[in-house]
């Protein structure tokens, strides 16, 4: 038996060992939790939202959001051709907002008078007049944020769209980064349809071709390889505007980007999704709910804080 006072002078070790192990084996503090799930990789919820145009994809359009030191631009989402604001950001909204961006979306380019469901989705009307809608969105954004520039973030037309915006419509000035999802700068060429307008208009058809879009699809021809719409915008060789960062995130199994590399442009970073995880098979709808995307799309709005890209199993829509 010991004696008392080394049965006490043990137990004080003891105890003070299991609480110097307690802390070690209990690790750093749990991270608070993110105020907004991410769904990935499922778009079924993201369609079926699509029903309620007005409603606001979780995270975005807080007016009340002040931009922070570390995130000083406020982020616009700008959705793809029959989108909306609610469809196309169900992933990116909530994600950038997590990571405490103030973060918008807006719809455009709708066609009024159309009935339910066509008159919830947009980017069919002239990109030029979606651009003056965007003009009338950022300003409102800054005007409400205090910020000096906002971030873009576009995927399919949306990629596109901006670039009027910027080149025309004094949005140099008012854009720092330009990030693009299944861009387009060169127009796209699904099943030949531009080579086919490119021969009716040379046939004299191409009044007859615009007149038949104009109503309900007017930016349909401006998407295609050679439109008079890119043909304005490329003008000096480039879409690109001085004074703005531009990164453009392609995938290999674009199914409506034909080729995908119309996506890439000089002067800009153009990044593969496939060059960073081959078993992403993001075609061109999926990549808006990608995790590789994801990652890259977070790397060019914060390139000084780089995260790691992860690389798993991503399907295209079926």
């Amino acid at each position: 038996m010991l004696p008392n006072m080394n049965r006490r002078r043990l137990f004080a070790v003891v105890i003070s060992l299991i609480a110097i192990l307690g802390v070690g084996l209990a690790g750093p503090a749990a991270a608070a939790p993110k105020p907004y799930p991410v769904p990935y990789n499922f778009l079924l919820p993201a369609v079926l939202a699509g029903a309620q145009l007005d409603a606001d994809p979780p995270g975005a359009n807080i007016w009340t959001c002040k931009p922070s030191a570390e995130h000083p631009e406020p982020v616009v989402l700008v959705h793809g051709l029959v989108g909306n604001k609610n469809t196309n950001w169900q992933t990116y909204a909530p994600l950038l907002a997590n990571e405490g961006y103030c973060v918008y979306s807006l719809t455009y380019g709708l066609n009024p008078g159309t009935p339910l469901p066509l008159n919830q989705f947009g980017g069919l009307a002239s990109m030029t007049s979606s651009a003056v809608e965007l003009k009338t969105f950022v300003d409102k954004v800054l005007a409400s944020t205090g910020a000096a520039k906002v971030d873009i973030l576009g995927h399919s037309e949306g990629t596109l769209m901006p670039g009027h915006y910027a080149k025309f419509l004094g949005g140099a000035r008012k854009i720092d980064d330009y990030v693009s999802l299944a861009p387009l700068w060169h127009g796209t060429d699904p099943a030949g349809l531009a080579t086919l307008n490119s021969l009716g208009t040379k046939l004299g058809l191409g009044p007859l071709v615009k007149s038949g879009f104009s109503a309900a699809f007017a930016s349909g021809p401006e998407l295609l390889t050679g439109s008079d719409f890119l043909t304005r915008l490329r003008a000096g060789g480039t879409s690109n505007v001085p004074g703005i960062s531009y990164t453009n995130i392609m995938t290999k199994y674009d199914e409506l980007v034909q080729p995908y590399t119309s996506g890439s442009e000089p002067g800009a970073t153009n990044l593969v999704v496939q060059d960073f995880c081959k078993l992403d098979f993001s075609e061109h709808f999926s990549i808006a709910s990608s995790p590789t995307s994801a990652a890259l799309v977070l790397n060019a709005l914060d390139p000084a804080h780089p995260r790691p890209v992860p690389c798993g199993l991503v399907l295209p829509i079926l």
